[in-house]
């Protein structure tokens, strides 16, 4: 039986440093960014729904979703943002159905869901277990603001547009503590895959 672990965490938390080490232990991973991404592509019913709702001018003379005036729209307003969510988690929920069913065909027992908005969009009912990537809010503002760049007021808008990384990890199966070294947090996945492992041994 294929057990789907749902992998999430906060923005600047680290996820990435997660995800990387799971591919490179050849672990199938969905990352929910890329089919959002997907979806939005020009000539795809994401970016129609998009103009549609949010008008022309976030859409580049490319045909191309411009991110940044969106992005603009949504992490000041949280209706937009909600709708926008509305808008386009259909579509990623459907295509990150078929990328399942694909991987489980190909006998895949392990499949991990990078989703960032876990909770935020209730994709919870998807997975059988929850891993947090984990950093204290004030470790999480810093990288952030360093990572892209941003004022604290930015930086600060952005995190508070999810949920608490705080609350997030009171709702894991397993957390891995990302606050400290690369080699410290390698550790940490380590060893939840070898508990993994033995579960499915034993089970």
């Amino acid at each position: 039986m294929t057990t789907i672990i749902g992998l999430t965490g906060g923005i600047a938390t680290g996820k990435s440093t997660v995800t990387n080490y799971l591919r490179a232990q050849e672990i199938p991973v969905i990352d929910a960014d890329d089919l959002s991404r997907r979806v939005v592509q020009p000539g795809e019913p994401g970016l129609v729904l998009i103009k549609d709702h949010f008008g022309p001018h976030v859409i580049l003379d490319t045909g191309e979703l411009d991110r940044q005036a969106l992005g603009k729209i949504i992490f000041g307003d949280k209706v937009q943002r909600q709708q926008l969510n509305e808008l386009l988690h259909p579509l990623i929920a459907a295509e990150m159905d078929r990328e399942i069913a694909r991987l489980k065909q190909q006998g895949e027992m392990l499949i991990v869901l990078d989703i960032p908005l876990l909770f935020e969009i209730d994709f919870g009912e998807k997975v059988d277990e929850v891993l947090v990537v984990y950093t204290p809010e004030s470790v999480q503002l810093e990288r952030l603001m360093t990572r892209d760049e941003l004022s604290r007021t930015d930086a600060e808008s952005r995190i508070k547009a999810q949920l608490s990384i705080e609350e997030k990890r009171c709702q894991a199966d397993y957390v891995i503590d990302n606050s400290g070294s690369r080699a410290q947090t390698i550790q940490q996945v380590t060893e939840w895959l070898q508990i993994r492992s033995e579960l499915e041994f034993n089970g």
